[in-house]
């Protein structure tokens, strides 16, 4: 398994564009990731965290341009991510029709995230959207640690060196309807999400 440091984010581009799979650090937990575009890929993926088939992963993308490739972006959707991402939220959206079944597991939605730092998003800018879920086992405790990474995913191609800055997972925000629903409780409060949509 290869080390990447933080400027090192070339070579860790070639290797997801080659179909690999590696883990980075996210703003807020450690994840690992691989490419959108390759259903081969995020077999890969699925392979290495145990993950069951049932279980589509989100989306990591490096700004609302590349969402609007695979998702439908309503108006409450838009004032979310635009009001509070980049940042320690997941929004759920509606996906496009032409949206290949592996990518979302066949749902007619999508889980949707922006990269925060400005070493995630020039990765994504050279790969594309990537399949992004937390560093562990699937049903098994977040890695805390590179050291850690390695022991519960030895079969990664690489870790790109970072450090999460909140440890938390992410708020999940179902941004579907109008009246948006808080799947999960994370950095970013439900205040914070009313007081965007005016309320």
């Amino acid at each position: 398994m290869k080390i990447f440091s933080e400027n090192e984010v070339d070579s860790a581009a070639e290797v997801l564009t080659h179909d690999g799979v590696i883990a980075v650090a996210t703003d807020t937990v450690f994840g690992v990731c691989c490419r959108m575009q390759s259903e081969a890929a995020q077999e890969r993926l699925r392979d290495i965290k145990h993950r069951p088939l049932d279980k589509a992963f989100p989306i990591m993308a490096a700004d609302i341009n590349q969402v609007e490739e695979f998702a439908l972006i309503e108006e409450t959707g838009r004032k979310i991510m635009t009001s509070l991402l980049p940042g320690p939220g997941t929004v759920i959206l509606k996906k496009k029709e032409d949206l290949p079944a592996y990518i979302n597991g066949g749902l007619p939605t999508v889980a949707v995230r922006l990269a925060t730092s400005d070493q995630l998003k020039n990765l994504i800018e050279k790969t594309g959207p990537l399949f992004m879920t937390s560093a562990n086992q699937s049903g098994q405790p977040v890695c805390q640690s590179i050291e850690e990474i390695e022991q519960a995913c030895p079969d990664l191609d690489g870790i790109l060196k970072g450090q999460p800055s909140f440890g938390k997972a992410s708020t999940i925000i179902d941004c579907t309807s109008p009246n948006i629903r808080i799947l999960r409780q994370g950095p970013i409060s439900e205040e914070q999400i009313q007081r965007v949509l005016g309320k």
